[in-house]
């Protein structure tokens, strides 16, 4: 394992330039690593990590009790048979950073850009390793109405974004927000320390004129670092009981046609110069609009070649009773069961079949822009837990059976469930470490089995007579099986409910030869029940439990050698309940996304409890799928009130200081 090295200085030069100030500068991994602390603060704890588990809904520890085993059993011992040169139904041909991220524009400053932290780095660099590169989707409810400013009026120095908590007239209680350019150039530093690429929104609330700044200062900032915009989010709820930005009869050829004025204004706006290839529509929820409508206006045809994408948003389910405080809630050990069953992903995404073909017949991605395992913050007990590890595993390879080209999963703050990631409470910060959740285990796993060749192709197995328990899928590259990716849904601890599945290649078809292995290689997900919250392991490793990740795997990897039955010409795996099992048919498909070495950042690096942006936790109240920022302060510094993010340093003179340093260490050495 390769670290980045790391240099503190004492700049008490610099103190009388920035008082009170506590910043530190993350350079890209290559070159040395500068953190210079300015001044020294007494830290006091708010709370206690035992504490917050309890009442921050990112660490809650309450499990509910696993769904006991199906009956009748499905088959424990059954065979599954791949042919040398492809099969029916394969899908399109899939990029390896098939899961990405989506991350609220508001809560984007929290997540990853308020100060550049390691922690967020490493668990994208894991993924790049593996995968190419990772897609970050930036936008959602807040964007429709971001402002962007030159600075902004009333706030600290540098602050960066801003939020109005008193407008609710947005979709969810999202609050309007404004923004400067320094949260792109955020983003191009991010960029620069591991190949993230991003997604960002156009406000579509007004469309005489619609609001270009933020395409302008996209281009000008980040360039191709974004792979392109989505026009308007979820405009089927617009017109929605008459509360936001068109009346109750607005519909799918209303926003073909606004899609269109749009466009005109992009050709005449002479400071864009991108305008191919680079918007996405219609991205809507499929709650109050029909996808397939927009076969009938021509959106997509019309446009086709304006368009990056065709984009849908969708959560299979919503805790919105619990969060809202709706008559009706569900009880998440009542639903717990759904998600330990292939049947509720296939029977959601048959909806997307008459649109997923006519996306291919057009030769334009489909992107499932915005998703998670439920609105509304997710289930207690379900989204962060094992089950969501599984489960987005089988909504991924799904999707792109269906020939979505990627799926990005949403994440908010300490009051969702759902988070792949969740940093610390900023009190907490100098102590704990990060929160990886479940559905992050999930992106591991895609990653590894989509790999970086940009070639895989995916085709489900419907292995074992098609039970729900026991989902499947092969992946090919170039008409070679690369990979079987399989899913053990049940939960039993004594070991009995293990399945054994019988992997043939080739033998039995006309004009073919077999080509089983002599041996495969098998990398195993796994924990102690699909209700688990700890101890989840990939292949051996994990990435910890709460309050203790820095973004980087530990333990010893652990990966079976399977020898096969070369007379019988079969390979026998066994995928444990619960689990998850990636066989590797080649040694060339495992090399690819086993990475010897991991590019990792230094985590000596921690927020501090005074001048650190935080949040009012009813900026993120509702805010489009996700709750709010619960158990974070509501202050950039002590004794004061703010809505803004703010760095205390604005980012220009604190680039050229430590440019300067740099320099001037250089020659030093």
């Amino acid at each position: 394992m390769r670290t980045a090295g790391r240099l503190v200085l004492a700049l008490s030069a610099l103190r009388g330039v920035y008082a009170d100030a506590a910043w530190q500068v993350y350079y890209p991994k290559d070159s040395n690593v500068i953190a210079a602390t300015l001044p020294t603060t007494t830290v006091t704890t708010t709370a206690s990590a035992a504490s917050a588990t309890q009442t921050v809904a990112a660490y809650n520890m309450t499990e509910l009790v696993a769904p006991s085993l199906p009956s009748p059993m499905p088959s424990l011992a059954f065979g599954v048979q791949l042919y040398s040169g492809g099969m029916e139904n394969l899908s399109i041909q899939q990029n390896g950073a098939f899961m990405g991220f989506s991350i609220e524009m508001s809560v984007s400053v929290q997540v990853c850009a308020s100060a550049i932290h390691p922690t967020f780095l490493n668990l994208m660099a894991n993924l790049a390793q593996r995968a190419g590169w990772v897609r970050v989707r930036v936008g959602g409810n807040s964007q429709e109405t971001a402002e962007l400013k030159t600075t902004l009026a009333g706030y600290s120095e540098g602050t960066i974004l801003a939020k109005d908590t008193g407008n609710t007239t947005n979709p969810t209680n999202t609050p309007p927000i404004e923004y400067t350019s320094d949260l792109f150039t955020m983003m191009g530093k991010i960029t620069d320390f591991t190949n993230i690429r991003w997604y960002l929104g156009v406000p579509f609330y007004t469309i005489d004129p619609v609001n270009m700044d933020i395409v302008v200062v996209g281009e000008s900032v980040l360039g191709d670092r974004v792979l392109a915009y989505q026009v308007a989010n979820e405009p089927d709820y617009y017109g929605y009981n008459g509360r936001n930005h068109r009346d109750s009869t607005y519909s799918p050829a209303n926003f073909t046609t606004e899609f269109g004025e749009f466009i005109t204004q992009v050709n005449a706006n002479s400071s864009i110069t991108r305008r191919s290839d680079t918007w996405m529509v219609p991205s809507i929820s499929a709650t109050n609009w029909n996808i397939d409508d927009f076969i009938t206006t021509g959106l997509i045809s019309t446009y086709k070649d304006q368009l990056y994408a065709m984009t849908v948003e969708r959560y299979p389910n919503d805790n919105c009773g619990a969060i809202y405080g709706y008559t009706t809630v569900t009880d998440p050990q009542d639903v717990i069961a759904s998600y330990v069953n292939h049947d509720q992903v296939t029977s959601i995404l048959q909806y997307y079949q008459v649109s997923s073909a006519y996306a291919v017949s057009l030769d334009v991605p489909y992107i499932m822009f915005e998703t998670n395992t439920a609105s509304c913050s997710g289930f207690p007990g379900v989204s962060d837990a094992f089950a969501a590890a599984l489960w987005g595993i089988d909504w991924s390879m799904t999707l792109a059976y269906y020939n979505f080209s990627a799926a990005l999963y949403h994440i908010g703050g300490q009051a969702a469930y759902y988070n792949a990631f969740t940093p610390p409470p900023t009190a907490q910060s100098a102590y704990y470490g990060w929160t990886v959740g479940p559905i992050y285990y999930s992106a591991l796993v895609l990653a590894e089995t989509m790999g970086s060749s940009n070639t895989s192709q995916v085709v489900e197995l419907f292995q074992n007579s098609n039970s729900p328990y026991t989902p499947g899928w092969a992946v090919y590259e170039n008409g070679i099986p690369k990979k079987v990716l399989m899913i053990n849904y049940m939960t039993d601890s004594t070991g009995s409910s293990d399945y054994t599945a019988s992997v043939a290649i080739g033998g039995g078809t006309t004009g073919q030869t077999a080509a089983t292995p002599s041996s495969v290689k098998v990398k195993i997900l796994r924990a102690a029940s699909v209700a688990s919250k700890t101890n989840m392991t990939w292949a051996g490793q994990t990435l910890g439990d709460h309050f203790t990740s820095d973004g980087r795997l530990t333990g010893d990897l652990s990966v079976q050698t399977i020898q096969c039955d070369t007379t019988n010409n079969v390979c026998k795996v066994v995928v444990p309940a619960p689990g998850a099992a990636l066989i590797f048919l080649d040694d060339d498909s495992y090399t690819a996304v086993t990475p010897t070495t991991t590019e990792t950042f230094p985590t000596t690096f921690y927020t501090a409890t005074v001048n650190t942006a935080k949040i009012d936790p009813s900026a993120l109240a509702h805010s489009n799928g996700h709750g709010n920022m619960s158990g974070i302060l509501d202050a950039t510094s002590q004794n004061s009130r703010s809505s803004a993010w703010s760095w205390r340093v604005d980012i220009v003179r604190l680039i050229t200081t430590c440019s300067v340093f740099i320099g001037a260490f250089v020659v030093w050495m």
